[in-house]
Order: C-alpha cells, then sequence, then structure tokens
C-alpha cells in the first residue's frame, strides 16, 4: 500500500522551532505508512528544502499572508485543493492564519483538519486586527486542535476546546540519543570556536523582537563585569543580528561574543556549551529548551515561558521586570554539569523515537 500523504501548512522550511520539531518528527515516522508534504509560503528556498526532497516530500509555494494579498490568496487556494484530492489529512502550523487553510480544506472534503498552535502570545502591528478576525474565525473550521502547551492552546483556541479535552498537546519531541552529552565533542567545538576553559553561555534562536536580544547582551554585560573571561555563544540569524552586532561593540564585548549564524549542528554547539540563556518575551514551548535539556544543560529562562517547559527539573524562571545583574548571579551560581537525561525526557514524551509512531498512528486513523 501507499502511504498516506499529510500536508503540513508553515510559513518556510527554515530552522526555526516548529520547522525543527516538524523535521525531528519527519525523520523518525514510519515512511512506507506516512509521508509528508509542505504548503509554504515564500518564494525563497528554506534551509530544509533539501531533505524533504530526499526523503519524498514535495513543497508547494503560496503568496505571502497579508492584508492587500487576501483575495489573491483564497483563489488560491482553492485553486489548490481542487487540484490536489489526495489529502485526507491538513495540519497548519500558522497559527490564527491557519482558518484560511483550513476553511478551504474543509470546503473540498478534507476530513482531518487540524490548527497547530506554536504560540501564546502575538506582538501589536498593523496586522494585529486582521490577526484577531482570523483568530475569531478559526472555531468553524479546523476540527482537530493541536498544541505544543496548554498555553498556547488557550492562546489560539476559545476555553471551551481547553474544557471539553479537545486540545492535543503534541510534544516538541527530539532526537534524544543525538544530544546525549559527548566530553570529545566538547573538545573539538571549543577548539574550532577558539574557546578555552572559560565558562560559554550559549542562546539559540533569531534575531527579533521575540528572543529579546537586547536584554540578553545586558545579561552578559553583567556576567563579564564579574567574569572577565565568559564567553557567549549566539546562534542564528535574522533582521535585527547588525543593530545586536552594534550593541556588543558599543559595549566593548565584542572579543567575548561569537556570532555563529545558521546551524546545522546545534546539538554539537550545546555540548560546548556550560549553561542556556533564554529570555524570550513570548514563546509556545520552545523545541531548543527541549533540545538544552536533552543535552543536560541547566537554562536560565523567562518566566514568560511556560513551566510545562521544564522537563527534567534543570530550568530555572526569572522575571523580565528583574535587573541584568540578578540574571547574572543566577547565571554565575549555576551548575554547570552535564546530566544524563534521556530517561526523563523519554519518560514525559519528548522523544521522537516514541512520539513519532504516535503522530502516525493518529494520522492513518483517517
Amino acid at each position: 500500500m501507499k502511504p498516506i500523504r499529510v500536508l503540513q501548512v508553515v510559513t518556510i522550511m527554515n530552522r526555526g522551532g516548529l520547522e525543527t520539531m516538524l523535521m525531528n518528527y519527519y525523520r523518525r515516522i514510519d515512511r512506507s505508512r506516512v509521508q509528508f508534504d509542505f504548503m509554504v509560503h515564500r518564494e525563497e528556498k528554506g534551509h530544509y528544502d533539501e531533505e524533504i526532497i530526499k526523503m519524498g516530500g514535495r513543497i508547494f509555494k503560496m503568496p505571502k499572508i497579508k492584508p492587500g494579498n487576501y483575495q489573491l490568496y483564497f483563489r488560491k487556494l482553492e485553486e489548490f485543493f481542487q487540484t490536489h484530492k489526495e489529502y485526507k489529512v491538513v495540519h497548519s502550523h500558522i497559527n490564527e492564519n491557519s482558518s484560511f487553510v483550513l476553511r478551504a480544506a474543509k470546503r473540498h472534503g478534507v476530513p482531518c483538519r487540524i490548527a497547530h498552535s506554536h504560540l501564546s502570545d502575538l506582538k501589536l502591528d498593523f496586522k494585529f486586527p486582521f490577526r484577531l478576525y482570523a483568530r475569531f474565525s478559526m472555531k468553524d473550521y479546523p476540527n482537530k486542535y493541536f498544541a505544543c502547551s496548554k498555553n498556547a492552546g488557550k492562546w489560539l483556541f476559545s476555553e471551551r476546546v481547553l474544557n471539553t479535552n479537545e486540545l492535543v498537546v503534541l510534544n516538541n519531541a527530539v532526537n534524544v540519543k543525538e544530544f546525549k552529552y559527548d566530553a570529545d565533542t566538547r573538545k573539538k567545538i571549543r577548539e574550532e570556536l577558539d574557546i578555552g576553559n572559560e565558562l560559554v553561555i550559549g542562546h539559540i534562536g533569531r534575531f527579533n523582537k521575540q528572543k529579546n536580544h537586547d536584554f540578553l547582551i545586558d545579561i552578559f554585560k553583567a556576567v563579564s563585569n564579574v567574569d572577565q573571561d565568559a564567553t557567549l555563544l549566539l546562534a542564528g540569524d535574522g533582521h535585527l543580528r547588525r543593530k545586536i552586532e552594534d550593541k556588543v561593540k558599543k559595549l566593548g564585548l565584542q572579543s567575548k561574543v561569537k556570532f555563529l549564524g545558521v546551524r546545522n549542528d546545534v546539538n554539537n554547539l550545546m555540548h560546548a556549551m556550560d549553561i542556556f540563556l533564554f529570555p524570550s518575551l513570548f514563546e509556545g514551548l520552545p523545541v531548543v529548551l527541549v533540545e538544552a535539556q536533552a543535552a543536560g544543560l541547566n537554562c536560565i529562562v523567562a518566566d514568560t515561558i511556560t513551566r510545562e517547559s521544564d522537563i527534567t527539573g534543570r530550568v530555572e524562571f526569572l522575571s523580565l521586570y528583574e535587573a541584568p545583574e540578578t540574571w547574572a548571579k543566577e547565571l554565575l551560581s549555576s551548575s554547570y554539569e552535564h546530566v544524563d537525561t534521556e530517561e526523563l525526557i523519554s519518560l514525559n514524551g519528548y522523544n521522537t523515537a516514541t512520539m513519532s509512531k504516535w503522530l502516525a498512528d493518529f494520522y492513518i486513523e483517517y
């Protein structure tokens, strides 16, 4: 029998949190039973596109979803589902905009229409009224409700969904063995980055407002005032990177902060770190925080992040209203030991080895 094909709806398959989560499942799922295809909303090539094609997936490009472009977008959706009758499952990851895709899917008779929430908040901008409208429309079109955490589900869906147990929390699972601490890898990466035995603080995330790099640099400045040998690793890219680079230079920290860009070896980087720092303004349940715990790291994170993210007892939550010096004190007094967390992560359902089978079984019901 041919595998069923599931349409995953995303913005672009770059190395972001939800995209990495999807790839974690895609790599481990039994592709003789379930095959993924991707509807994306950017013309440019995504970081994961080549790997998707190699694994047998297809990529369909759609116009951007933006005010003034809706009419074209809705027409393209109609054309797509009119042409592609093979999908019994559409799994949409574009938060409130999922209502548009799932409306078209419902009209064309797709039996399983999943809206998946990955955030617990959104910033105020000119698109906010349109987002509110899309979120209000959500109730009419999906028939399955997924989220990375209960908080993320509460944000996108109504209280009714939570109160009637319709919400499925699909854990942002990772390949645990890939992140298991290895001393030889730690030594190799530190040598490549010209790092000795100094304290290494790590952060991985896009350079955008949500990730709060501005405050992160303030924290590291406070750390550096106490421990002049400390090093900060920043992996990722984004439109605010230049601004943060300028701030680092202004503070005289350029020899201590390493901008690593987009990396495909996050697991190895985490072996080289001593502690993970994550002061985001808002999140759903970040995949990278699961990865950091899988690597055995202690994590110092903002209390804007759901407590559900602490799956190993190695996550400390601090308020963003606390001074950078308070965050620095917590970082400097923390344990830097890499602990084996494989059993804990697996028991809590964050190992793709087991969760990919659950997801395949869920899809195949349709």
